[in-house]
C-alpha cells in the first residue's frame, strides 16, 4: 500500500468530529453563547484547520499554508460577527497572512508533503 492513499479509518472519525462540531454550534447558538455569530461556520472553519494537520499527518508545505489559514479564518469570524472588526479588514488581513504562509512553506526545514514525493522503490528495485 502506498502512502499516498488515505488510511480508509479515517474517514468516519473524520465525519465523527464533523458532526460533533455542527452539534456544538448548533447549541451554542441554541444557547445564546455569543449571539450573532454562526457557530457552525465559525467551527467548521477551526475543525477543518486542525483536520489539515491530522489527515496530512503533521507539518509540511501544504498543511503549514492550509492549516493555520483556517484557524485564523475561524478567529477573524468571530471578530467580524461581533463587530470588533470590519470585512475591510478581515479579508486584508486574510490576504496578508496567506502571503507570509505561502513564503514560510518556502522553507527548506518544511517538508514536502508525502503525497507529493515519489513512491518507494519495491524490493530489487533501484
Amino acid at each position: 500500500m502506498s502512502d499516498a492513499q488515505p488510511n480508509p479509518s479515517r474517514g468516519p472519525v473524520v465525519l465523527s468530529v464533523l458532526i460533533m462540531a455542527l452539534g456544538v454550534g448548533w447549541l451554542l447558538t441554541s444557547l445564546g453563547v455569543g449571539p450573532g455569530i454562526n457557530w457552525v461556520w465559525t467551527i467548521g472553519l477551526g475543525i477543518t484547520g486542525v483536520l489539515v494537520f491530522v489527515l496530512s499527518g503533521g507539518l509540511d508545505k501544504c498543511s503549514i499554508v492550509v492549516g493555520p489559514f483556517f484557524l485564523l479564518a475561524s478567529g477573524l469570524s468571530i471578530l467580524r460577527q461581533t463587530d470588533r472588526i470590519d470585512v475591510n479588514v478581515q479579508v486584508p488581513v486574510l490576504v496578508i497572512v496567506i502571503g507570509v504562509l505561502l513564503l514560510v512553506a518556502q522553507s527548506r526545514r518544511v517538508p514536502i508533503p508525502r503525497w507529493c514525493l515519489p513512491a518507494e522503490a519495491g524490493p530489487g528495485r533501484n
